[in-house]
């Protein structure tokens, strides 16, 4: 699933820098991407393939693409499943951490370690000052250690 995601972010990306300017060439593409042209080609095909993306020739070398209706719609529906996912993975992270203050306050503990950073962490550090659980960098409080998505307990028994 984690390649379709990536896959279907590219796409969405595309289809809005596309959308935003149609003069974009392939380069200019990857750099906004940070993947290689050969990839940027690579998504682009499967656009036109789809129907989402059609191309024009606007100079000799130099080419256009225009977003069809279909594309629109995709872009559409590649927007809401983003936010639908993302969503699911802020309530699921939310959830895992309220679980995790309930082992906390039951060990006799009122703080927390987050060790690890981004958008989880975030979300941790979050849910950790709703639920009055101060977040600390002492060594002797329990940790939520964070592994991509994953978010174990250490340091209570």
């Amino acid at each position: 699933m984690e390649s379709t995601t990536n896959d279907e972010l590219r796409e969405l990306s595309l289809l809005e820098q596309i959308e935003s300017d149609p003069n974009v060439n392939q380069s200019a593409l990857a750099t906004q991407l940070g993947v290689a042209v050969g990839t940027v080609n690579w998504h682009l095909k499967r656009l036109i393939a789809k129907g989402a993306v059609k191309v024009s020739r606007a100079e000799r070398k130099k080419l256009r693409y225009i977003i069809t209706p279909e594309g629109l719609a995709l872009r559409a529906r590649l927007a809401v499943d983003y936010v639908e996912r993302s969503f699911s993975v802020y309530r699921r992270t939310r959830q895992r951490v309220k679980d995790h203050v309930t082992k906390i306050r039951k060990a006799g503990y009122e703080s927390v370690r987050i060790v690890g950073s981004g958008d989880v962490a975030d979300i941790c550090k979050l849910t950790c000052l709703e639920q009055g659980i101060a977040v600390v960098n002492d060594k002797s409080a329990p940790a939520l250690i964070l592994d991509g998505y994953k978010i174990k307990l250490e340091g209570i028994e």
